[in-house]
């Protein structure tokens, strides 16, 4: 198959197909509509001769040749980058895409020192362009994993291989309640887990049973996957949850939130740098490493 660059626009859009499990929800980061996308779609299966994807009222699904294909693209577009990457190299700048993957509510934490990396990474010449996307912990590995990101930080519960792991800072997450809820005005000598594990919990749903088992929640009432959800269920007072401390100090300054027992339950987790384990390392992707293990005052070697 000889390649075009109309081939190349077509699995690009099959790409962000692919990555937002369907249609619809491609059509924002692809700026176009579901008609023209599947348009793109029909006229690769077309070209390849074999279907890519299953849509219908079951939902979306890649078919195994799909999943070949996908994986085939991915490699391509990683070639190209490096592509523009050597081509870059004879003017001595910087240049192409480079994507980094965020958990989320990392905003606020002072411990977070990305703004810093980036005012690093900007005051050298480059004409490189930044996407910065927001995922949850396991998603955003599976990108990595998958080349689709170059790099990302967060917290892992479980880490997966084929990636590396760099600390790089820790946050501590203490369990709050809202004014309205029954524990907000009990002494905090009074709060035991006993006496919690009777309470709604919200849960995170990528914990691991044995890790909710170590906090004493075992059987969560909510479960959320980022942390602006658990936030808004534990101020309806309806439930308990556990928020990291920066996210919280604002609504505890305000008495919209209380710590229970700050100190005696809560718990700590580590932010890692996380990168694809043998994968050629974009000029890019090296500089921005260098820049973020800079700023949280690590080695850069």
């Amino acid at each position: 198959m000889n390649l075009s660059g109309s081939d190349l626009t077509t699995l690009r859009v099959f790409d962000a197909v692919a990555r937002h499990k369907g249609f619809a929800a491609a059509q924002a980061d692809l700026n176009i509509g579901s008609t023209t996308i599947s348009n793109h779609i029909r006229a690769l299966e077309d070209r390849l001769g074999v279907r890519l994807c299953s849509r219908g009222r079951e939902g979306f699904c890649l078919t195994e040749q799909g999943e070949a294909v996908l994986a085939a693209a991915r490699r391509l577009f990683a070639a190209l980058d490096g592509f523009s990457e050597d081509v870059a190299d004879l003017g001595r700048q910087i240049t192409g895409t480079l994507r980094i993957g965020l958990v989320d509510s990392v905003a606020s934490d002072p411990n977070m020192r990305l703004p810093d990396a980036i005012a690093r990474f900007q005051a050298r010449p480059n004409a490189v362009r930044l996407e910065v996307t927001e995922d949850p912990p396991q998603v955003l590995q599976e990108k990595l994993r998958a080349g689709v990101l170059h790099l990302g930080i967060g917290s892992f519960p479980h880490k997966l291989p084929g990636l590396r792991y760099e600390p790089l800072y820790s946050e501590t997450h203490s369990l709050y309640c809202a004014p309205t809820h029954a524990l907000f005005s009990v002494p905090d000598a009074d709060i035991s887990m006993r006496r919690i594990k009777g309470e709604a919990i919200v849960g995170r749903g990528y914990w691991r049973e044995e890790f909710a088992r170590n906090l004493g929640f075992e059987a969560p009432a909510a479960v959320v996957y980022q942390i602006e959800p658990q936030l808004i269920l534990i101020r309806s007072g309806a439930y308990l949850g556990f928020l990291p401390d920066h996210v919280a100090a604002r609504w505890v300054a305000d008495r919209a939130l209380r710590a229970l027992a700050p100190g005696k339950i809560s718990y700590r987790c580590t932010f890692d740098l996380v990168t694809r384990k043998a994968a050629p390392q974009l000029r890019a992707a090296a500089a921005m490493l260098t820049a973020i293990r800079a700023a949280h005052g690590l080695p850069t070697d």
